[in-house]
């Protein structure tokens, strides 16, 4: 039976050219049993990118312009992960959050979100094509364009995995599930074949940069299963067990 699945791509998986048409690998693969809902960070180091241009015009920049700014890598990265599904014969279109209406408070740089549109999210599914959402941003009621902080791309998956009723979301990162500590550092890490979602609280609330806060206690409250993979080696990595 055809499921409804959320994607989720950090800033390593859609690093490069190279590493965008594997992730787009991926996404066909799932698509072939599975409706899928792509959500996509900004290209590795894009962010800092920007940040540092805006530097350029002192260290206080006005809020509402820095968000404007920097929320313009999501949108490099969706457009062209749509254009390499399309390279591959797959229908795909890329959607700002603005253009999906979500909706968030007025807080820059730090915002929360509020609501999803489901008709508008009914409305693109029923199109037949994947649709590449991008994360980590939001728009006010009045339609000023906001930014959730840092990993806040894992929160947009889960609120639209949340939002539409999604089987599940996986959350696509540069390691194969969530580990004892970071695997990058420490090489004798302990890979978590399960945790439950107050463990996961526990890790992320560590500082463990697996999955953000945010989108942790999203899934909590909603009940949305979550699961960890890398998009770097196929492995079967961890689902975020209910208690």
């Amino acid at each position: 039976m055809q499921q409804l699945i959320v994607q989720k791509f950090g800033g390593t998986s859609v690093g490069s050219g190279e590493r965008i048409a594997a992730v787009a690998g991926i996404i066909k693969k799932e698509s072939e049993v599975n409706s899928v809902v792509v959500v996509v960070s900004a290209m590795a180091g894009e962010t800092d990118r920007l940040i540092e241009l805006s530097k350029q015009f002192g260290d206080n920049q006005n809020k509402r312009e820095f968000d404007a700014l920097i929320s313009t890598g999501e949108k490099v990265s969706a457009s062209l992960l749509a254009m390499a599904l399309n390279s591959l014969g797959l229908k795909a279109k890329s959607y700002t959050a603005a253009q999906v209406s979500l909706k968030t408070t007025s807080n820059f740089s730090k915002a929360m979100i509020l609501d999803i549109d489901k008709a508008k999210m009914e409305e693109i599914l029923a199109d037949d094509s994947i649709p590449i959402i991008t994360g980590f941003q939001g728009i006010t009621e009045t339609g000023e364009v906001t930014t959730l902080g840092r990993g806040g791309s894992d929160t947009t998956a889960v609120a639209i995995a949340a939002s539409i009723k999604a089987n599940r979301c996986d959350i696509y990162t540069d390691v194969d599930g969530v580990y004892t500590t970071d695997p990058r550092i420490v090489p004798n890490a302990k890979k978590l074949d399960a945790i439950s979602m107050e463990g996961m609280l526990e890790l992320a609330g560590q500082g463990a940069k697996v999955i953000q806060i945010r989108a942790v206690e999203f899934a909590n409250k909603f009940k949305v299963p979550v699961r960890v993979l890398s998009s770097f080696s196929p492995g079967t990595g961890l689902s975020l067990i209910h208690i």
